[in-house]
């Protein structure tokens, strides 16, 4: 496995081995060094500050406990990082696994940020493709580049289920994920913040891939997508797979972690009570998705002469609309804006393998929603 050579463990210097010695011999020390103003009478001293590169103990143990009762697995406390965002822990990831000009894996069709975030690490995104087969979006394994390839990839990142396309992987795509990250010696890096959010097209058969035992994952999750509240800004990492290989990993990332520091105490003592909104708040999310979704449908299906296909997914909160590749995806996205005041994304900003494309989102109250998605129908008609 290669982690990058941005972090590097260092041996313990004289000093550090003179100060373990006198507490293992059970001498107290006073740190004339310190500079943790909690610790001599200022600030808040009633809860001194103790710095942790994983964030509050007791916070990733309350999440622990949330998530081995949501996910039906033991999850230990130990192997979570609380964030400040996923956005932060893919730049973590990129530290921690990529040398400048390295590079990672990741999906197209897919949401731009991850390459946003791999610029600003000075490391490249190589991509693999999902084709869409009439009905749903299937990873092309053919796609799956050898890992000598020139940049060289460090890591594969899976989202689960697509951004913008909302495909879960199914089993037959993540045994086939785990064989080429084993045969490559690549970790996994698995995005599944919208996993929470399952439509009706959604597979029996999906599956988180965070906590896998065979294959050193990254999995990263947080509350701006549970929640459905993009200002609660809390996420969190957990690493899994080979003992060792975790073991490692959580020591270079500690010294990453180590030095942003940036879970504040404040919000881990609001965690528990976050949690616990999380099953209301994901539901009413769910229905309103569903519901809208079930609205296009319908407004599609009233023209039986419309050129227009749903794109169903499988889960998520957006929805991809495909028309006649003829229709310039700019004109009509420019269209609605001067015409109607309607503002939506093409397909292009998200790599999509085919022209004729606009990406949708399934949040709005249901009324905005089939008014204004009725527009767009009409608008590709007279463009048709």
């Amino acid at each position: 496995m290669h982690f990058s050579q941005r972090v590097s463990l260092s041996e313990p210097n004289a000093i550090t081995l003179a100060a373990g010695k006198r507490r293992s011999q059970g001498h107290q020390l006073v740190n004339i060094s310190d500079s943790n103003p909690t610790r001599h009478g200022l600030g808040n001293t009633e809860r001194p500050y103790q710095a942790d590169p994983r964030g509050s103990c007791a916070a990733r143990r309350v999440l622990a406990d949330y998530l081995s009762l949501r996910d039906k697995r033991e999850v230990n406390p130990d192997n979570l990082y609380l964030l400040s965002s996923t956005s932060q822990g893919y730049s973590w990831l990129m530290k921690l696994l990529c040398d400048p000009g390295e590079a990672v894996l990741a999906p197209t069709p897919g949401y731009p940020l991850i390459e946003a975030l791999a610029n600003l690490e000075n490391v490249q995104v190589a991509s693999y493709a999902f084709a869409w087969l009439g009905r749903k979006w299937e990873l092309d394994p053919l796609s799956l580049p050898v890992a000598d390839v020139s940049p060289r990839p460090r890591a594969l990142v899976v989202i689960n289920p697509g951004n913008p396309t909302g495909a879960y992987l199914d089993r037959g795509e993540r045994q086939l994920v785990h064989k080429y990250c084993a045969e490559n010696g690549l970790p996994l890096i698995v995005d599944e913040v919208f996993y929470n959010f399952p439509l009706a097209a959604a597979p029996e058969s999906r599956a988180r891939l965070a906590g896998c035992p065979e294959i050193l994952t990254f999995a990263l999750d947080g509350l701006s997508k549970n929640l459905c509240a993009p200002g609660v800004k809390i996420a969190w990492l957990e690493v899994s797979g080979p003992e060792e290989l975790v073991r490692e990993a959580k020591a270079r990332l500690d010294i990453i972690a180590d030095a942003f520091l940036p879970f504040s105490d404040i919000l881990a003592a609001q965690l528990p009570g976050f949690l616990e909104e999380i099953p209301s708040q994901s539901a009413r999310t769910r229905g309103r998705c569903a519901a809208n979704l079930d609205i296009l449908q319908c407004l599609v299906g009233e023209d039986p002469t419309s050129s227009v296909t749903v794109m169903a997914p499988q889960g998520g909160w957006n929805v991809l609309l495909r028309f006649p590749a003829h229709i310039d995806e700019d004109e009509l996205v420019e269209k609605l804006l001067n015409d109607f005041g309607i503002y939506c994304q093409p397909g292009y900003f998200f790599d999509l393998p085919f022209s004729g494309t606009i990406s949708l989102s399934l949040l709005l109250e249901p009324d905005s929603f089939r008014e204004n998605a009725a527009k767009v129908l009409r608008t590709i008609t007279a463009l048709s």
